[in-house]
């Protein structure tokens, strides 16, 4: 069994193309009208932005949290949690063995928080 698709709220779809678009580096893979529909694929899992789904907190994999973060930034994207650790994995349960888990979290154009998440080597104090 797998996650086959998250709704996310969005007000305006042309705002949330624009910004998912560039945050993914990806077009939609599709976008209806009647009800308001738009969808991304990450993976095996779809994104679905449409203004009747509620609010809910999406964690998105990044090669590099940090990068991730200084682009959004650039682009005036709001930044609501600066990159930090927040679990070093010493088994596979959550996540590779021996890897940090970073995480960020950001304001989408529609008002919702979006974690960013990488796990990179181990960096030992």
């Amino acid at each position: 069994m797998h996650i086959v698709q998250v709704a996310q709220h969005a007000d305006d779809l042309d705002r949330a193309a624009a910004f998912y678009t560039q945050l993914l580096d990806e077009e939609p893979a599709a976008r209806f009208t009647s009800p308001d529909l738009l969808f991304f694929n990450l993976g095996a899992t779809r994104l679905l932005l449409q203004p009747d789904a509620p609010s809910t907190v999406v964690y998105l994999l990044v090669d590099d949290v940090a990068h991730a973060v200084a682009a959004a930034r650039d682009r005036g994207v709001e930044i609501v949690d600066d990159p930090h650790v927040i679990y070093t994995h010493v088994d596979d349960s959550l996540g590779p063995v021996d890897t940090d888990e970073w995480q960020a979290f950001i304001r989408d154009s529609e008002g919702n928080t979006v974690g960013l998440v990488s796990h990179e080597p181990r960096h030992d104090p």
